[in-house]
């Protein structure tokens, strides 16, 4: 979802939280409307309404909001957003992957390609990159839902292919096709999710230097930052000398 990246929290800059609250909350709304609007307005009955809902929730997203942009995909509103993924180079060999709802497909085409010009990357054509990542579902767990030997055995039996729990939490992988059987499973024994989404993982993570991981950072925060813009994903790892210099 929008604001979901990797790299958010890195990129995070103080000063900027309400605007950034802002914008997080309107690429919120506009997933929850789409979702609304293909299918049922029913969470219940729309799997990937039901993602949108949660996600908002996770976000601290207040119900009016919520509810305001699932009443708005009944009002003939959002009706024009169209899904598009942009796929491209990033400096250092990066792959990316752009997810997008856009109400102006030539728009959102030339601001993307311009924030990878800008930066030193290329944007490529549809499936230039995507071979390089997983689709797959993941549903998330505070780690005090469960113990690790209960969310695998629940796992197990909805269906899913890993989980991997630690402190931080419990997460659950899953094909995209099965995601919504194995999210409700979960939720029947252990409550609502943190968060369940179908998400690109890199199969590998590339090294990149520090000048070329400054210039990766910065298009993928130009690229969250764009309206039209729900998700973005690349396959770099970033140094330790990079990350204590984004700390400081």
């Amino acid at each position: 979802m929008a604001g979901h990246s990797q790299f958010k929290n890195i990129m995070h800059k103080k000063g900027r939280a309400d605007a950034a609250r802002a914008k997080l909350f309107g690429k919120l709304a506009r997933e929850i409307t789409v979702s609304a609007k293909m299918g049922m307005p029913d969470p219940a009955m729309n799997p990937r309404l039901r993602a949108a809902v949660l996600a908002a929730r996770a976000e601290n997203m207040p119900k009016d909001n919520i509810e305001r942009a699932i009443k708005k995909s009944q009002g003939g509103e959002g009706e024009n957003y169209e899904e598009i993924r942009y796929e491209g180079y990033a400096p250092g060999g990066v792959a990316v992957i752009v997810e997008a709802l856009t109400d102006n497909r030539n728009r959102t085409a030339s601001e993307v390609r311009s924030y990878f010009t800008r930066y030193g990357g290329s944007l490529a054509e549809t499936g230039a990159v995507s071979f390089l990542f997983h689709r797959l579902g993941v549903v998330q767990y505070p780690a005090g839902n469960a113990t690790p030997d209960a969310m695998l055995e629940a796992a197990i039996e909805a269906g899913a292919d890993d989980v991997s729990s630690s402190p931080a939490g419990h997460e659950v992988i899953t094909s995209a096709e099965n995601l919504h059987e194995v999210a409700r499973a979960l939720e029947a024994k252990f409550g609502e999710p943190a968060k369940t989404g179908i998400v690109w993982r890199p199969q590998n993570s590339i090294a990149v230097d520090d000048e070329a991981g400054e210039k990766v950072l910065k298009l993928i925060e130009s690229l969250e930052e764009n309206d039209d813009v729900q998700n973005v994903y690349a396959n770099f790892e970033i140094s330790d000398t990079l990350m204590q210099k984004l700390s400081a």
